[in-house]
């Protein structure tokens, strides 16, 4: 406990951090489609572009009236919109989109000028609150006024938030960014910009570069751009060259893997426009930011002597992004800010890897884990760094290599409640285990709460993962978001077979522990994962693993009741689903209505998405007072529900008290992983077959 408590703070800041970077640039990120898109029609058709258009480009006169075009509708009204839309569904779904939007449109129109900032405001806004006033009366409407009720507060409410943003928002965002346009303004003029790479390079590395260019530079430089045509803010933080010039210096001076890892991760970086490659390179030998920053400076000053500048994000870092994004009339200065970045970036880290020691650069995997420990989850480029050919090496592409001291002898899934699907994901993986020859091997689940370092192996959800790590520093962590049929669990196994065949030296594993006690391997970067329920309430479910619950007792009441099972479900979005999963959990007299309301709020800090068209929805580790009696309710969406972007057409309400309900949960995750026996019950007319593939089981 005290390993926790001293733990925690230290990771929790970084990780909101992180998190707020994220939902800042994910607003932006799933919309940089639209951003090229105006990017290209602006570079082509405006009165500056390649092929001028007035209709086009918004200039000139047709039959006596302005044109409008393009550019300039897309710029104020559609991209704002896209913002503030993504935002409110982010926060509530489709639902706090469609309020988001109204929201940010009252903002647009209020400001006059692009509103970009006011759209990250207004979405996430309307979100938020649509989604705090449903819940006053989540089920307490009359059965045939839902839709009535859901349309008109939907849009009374969208129409208030129009207001506040014409009234209210629009005039202090427009401060902002005229305020924010000054500064920049007075950077430029004044040769101050490129001090700016002091910050931005290290918060690269710290992976906030998203939130810096997507969530600060792009608005800003996207005002710009349509004021000046192009603007120098796009390539700040995207220009290839540091990355690209300090990978050409491990490439010549640097040593072992690092140096064979380079020249391949430079075209990565350079051509891919995946910067986080490097970012290893820099854990490793944290002087070298010394060469990106000044690297960065060089580019920055290079643009702004030119006067270059691009007329959109160049997303991702690519040279071909940067350079299909340039302003037609910037192409020598941008071309020549990447080279000189690239150069003197070269250079000075050329000067720091031939003056400096170079023994750490043999841990070019703990660099890697380190950097996805940062990043809050697997990188999509580490297994390039650290050469996923071998067992090692796979194992590195985790996220670092770690070495097992012995045989894996006892694995947990480790979740935050405890009630289902952790106990459904220890049930798949034991029986390959078991299938793979070693029955010995022990599988169990348990919640974070109850977790003690005295596991081998550790599975948990990657938001878990750093409440899991700190109690379990000896064990190696795997992670899952598919429980059903992970690739994961192939990889357990295959761990499972090294370390326990005689003769086979110490097993590297995923995620590497240089520095833990006793050289065991350390929980390493957010490889770890968990799945998604660990113990049962109440009970040492870990000590009892799924397949060996108690036998039922004779007239005990039925855990999955006929009553229970709905062949077609009514609701159509997720949480309609969890209320209609947990109302037939409360019909049961298994729960009261509390723990309806902590189903909702462990899907909100957990998915419990399942995999195989399964969702499992149940309280949080706190809502075991609310549970009378163990429980379980199924319910078939043929035509499938959206949930968090996955298809969902069978949901599985769980309550359960001890080990009560266990056996059934590994009966669902037998049928789960057989693609036939789900095919089956998708094909079911009859609660009967339901019951037959899942076993009328009793408590």
């Amino acid at each position: 406990m005290a390993t926790e408590t001293v733990a925690k703070p230290r990771t929790s800041a970084r990780v909101h951090v992180q998190k707020f970077g994220t939902f800042l640039s994910g607003m932006i990120m799933p919309n940089i489609g639209a951003f090229i898109a105006w990017g290209i029609i602006t570079a082509l058709f405006i009165e500056k572009g390649w092929l001028p258009v007035p209709q086009l480009g918004g200039f000139g006169e047709t039959g006596g009236k302005p044109n409008i075009g393009l550019v300039g509708p897309m710029i104020t009204y559609l991209l704002p919109l896209l913002i503030g839309y993504t935002g409110g569904k982010m926060v509530y779904d489709v639902r706090g989109g469609v309020v988001g939007a109204i929201g940010t449109m009252g903002v647009i129109v209020g400001a006059g000028i692009p509103m970009f900032i006011g759209a990250m405001i207004m979405g996430p806004l309307g979100g938020w609150t649509m989604k705090k006033i449903d819940s006053i009366w989540d089920g307490k409407i009359r059965p045939g006024f839902e839709m009535l009720v859901n349309n008109f507060s939907a849009g009374i409410w969208g129409a208030l938030l129009a207001l506040l943003g014409f009234y209210g928002i629009s005039p202090l965002v427009t401060a902002f960014s005229t305020a924010a346009g000054n500064f920049v303004q007075f950077l430029v003029q004044n040769g101050l910009l490129p001090l700016t790479s002091i910050f931005i390079e290290p918060a690269k590395v710290l992976f906030l570069n998203n939130a810096i260019n997507h969530g600060v530079l792009t608005p800003l430089g996207v005002q710009q751009s349509l004021e000046q045509g192009k603007s120098i803010l796009f390539l700040l933080e995207a220009n290839p060259g540091p990355g690209l010039g300090l990978l050409l210096a491990y490439t010549f001076f640097g040593r072992g893997a690092a140096k064979a890892s380079a020249p391949g991760a430079a075209i990565i970086q350079f051509l891919g426009g995946i910067h986080e490659i490097y970012f290893p390179y820099v854990l490793m030998r944290p002087l070298l930011i010394l060469g990106t920053i000044a690297g960065g400076m060089t580019g920055i000053a290079t643009l702004a002597v030119t006067n270059s500048g691009l007329v959109a994000p160049a997303a991702p870092g690519s040279i071909f992004a940067v350079l299909a994004q340039t302003s037609r009339d910037s192409y020598f200065g941008v071309i020549l800010s990447v080279v000189l970045a690239a150069a003197v970036s070269f250079l000075v880290s050329s000067v720091i890897l031939k003056t400096t020691k170079h023994s750490d650069e043999a841990d070019l995997g703990d660099a890697t884990a380190r950097m996805e420990e940062m990043k809050g989850k697997k990188s999509s480029v580490s297994s390039h760094l650290t050469g996923a050919g071998t067992a090692a090496g796979a194992a590195a592409g985790r996220g670092g290599v770690g070495v097992l001291a012995g045989p894996v002898r006892n694995i947990v899934f480790a979740c935050d409640a405890g009630m289902g699907s952790s106990a459904m994901g220890a049930s798949v993986l034991r029986n390959k285990i078991k299938a793979a020859g070693f029955p010995d091997v022990k599988v169990t689940n348990a919640s974070i709460a109850n977790l003690s370092d005295t596991y081998d192996v550790v599975v948990t959800h990657q938001d878990l993962t750093e409440r899991a790590k700190p109690v379990t520093s000896s064990a190696m962590h795997y992670s899952v978001d598919n429980f059903m049929n992970s690739p994961r669990y192939d990889e357990i196994v295959n761990l499972v077979r090294e370390s326990n065949t005689e003769g086979t030296a110490a097993t590297e594993g995923p995620d590497a522990g240089a520095g833990t006690p006793g050289g065991a391997s350390a929980s390493g970067p957010a490889v770890a994962a968990a799945a998604d329920a660990g113990t049962t309430h109440g009970a040492h479910a870990a000590d009892a693993p799924a397949d060996a619950a108690p036998a039922p007792a004779a007239g005990s009441p039925e855990i999955l009741a006929r009553e229970s099972v709905v062949l077609t479900g009514s609701a159509t979005t997720r949480d309609a689903a969890i209320d209609e999963a947990g109302r037939l959990l409360l019909a049961r007299g298994a729960v009261d209505e509390g723990y309806i309301a902590a189903m909702h709020e462990r899907e909100e800090s957990v998915s419990t998405y399942m995999g195989s068209f399964l969702a499992i929805p149940h309280g949080t580790n706190a809502a075991k007072d609310h549970i009378r009696k163990s429980a379980v309710s199924v319910i078939r969406y043929p035509e499938g529900i959206d949930w968090n972007g996955k298809q969902v057409k069978f949901v599985v309400g769980v309550a359960g008290i001890n080990n009560e309900h266990l056996h059934i949960l590994s009966s669902i995750a037998k049928v789960f992983t057989n693609k036939e026996q789900v095919a089956r019950l998708e094909a079911a007319t009859s609660v009967d077959e339901v019951l037959d593939l899942f076993g009328k089981v009793n408590a």
